[in-house]
């Protein structure tokens, strides 16, 4: 490998794993799509436990688990892409060399860029299966919710079920969302089999979309438009003496 390889790989890592430290303590001092939907989950759980029937909460949770099950079976099926890859390396180095600007590739440096795909791939899968696990918690918590009629729980205790079951559907997002992370990048490392600028460029350019879509979306804005305007709806009924 050149010394430009080394660099490209080293800065990928970097890059990949210092946005998620950023967003994780960023997340902690200004609103972005994790923290703001925290919010609605904690309220979603209270709302579960004024509830007879919570066919809906459960029925949530398995859209949920529907969606990353999908992810989940596509990265085996991308694992196993990737290994028959690793089997006709020479003719996709042919494939690849034909293209323009594209550096030579040596089998052993196509294996290499190959068997990164497959670590991102199989971190991800972990990732969503763990998610999964997380979200079927959530399932049992809800099947243990307290009736809204019972009276042996205070108002605190009752608060406090539903925010640590808030508190493990948001672990399944953070979860999911780091399962979503793998596949952004991944799409860099694509960059690496035509030249190591093209890859230094390609995850550089997932960070910038990554950023603006946790932090600075529309779908960011309108989320925290109806909290906002939730709340002051509330203030108006409080104000006015409706209930």
């Amino acid at each position: 490998m050149s010394w430009l390889d080394i660099a490209s790989v080293t800065g990928f890592f970097i890059t990949w794993v210092g946005y998620t430290v950023f967003a994780r303590k960023k997340a902690k001092e200004t609103w972005c799509l994790t923290s703001s939907l925290q919010w609605y989950r904690v309220e979603w759980m209270l709302r579960m436990l004024d509830r007879d029937m919570r066919m809906a909460d459960t029925a949530i949770l398995s859209n949920l688990e529907r969606v990353i099950g999908f992810f989940a079976s596509t990265s085996i099926l991308i694992l196993a892409g990737l290994v028959t890859a690793l089997t006709a390396n020479k003719a996709a180095i042919e494939v690849l060399t034909s293209l323009p600007f594209a550096e030579p590739t040596t089998v052993e440096q196509f294996e290499l860029k190959v068997m990164l795909l497959i670590l991102i791939f199989i971190f991800a899968f972990f990732n969503f299966t763990w998610s999964l696990r997380q979200y079927s918690f959530a399932n049992v918590l809800i099947g243990a919710a307290p009736p809204p009629e019972a009276g042996e729980l205070s108002e605190a205790e009752r608060r406090r079920f539903a925010i640590s079951t808030a508190k493990v559907i948001d672990h399944a997002g953070h979860s999911y969302n780091y399962g979503l992370r793998s596949y952004y990048f991944s799409m860099s490392v694509l960059g690496w089999f035509i030249h190591p600028l093209l890859f230094i460029a390609g995850y550089v350019f997932v960070v910038c979309v990554l950023y603006r879509r946790e932090f600075m979306s529309r779908a960011l804005n309108s989320i925290l438009a109806a909290r906002e305007g939730g709340l002051e709806r509330q203030q108006r009924k409080k104000f006015s003496g409706k209930s």
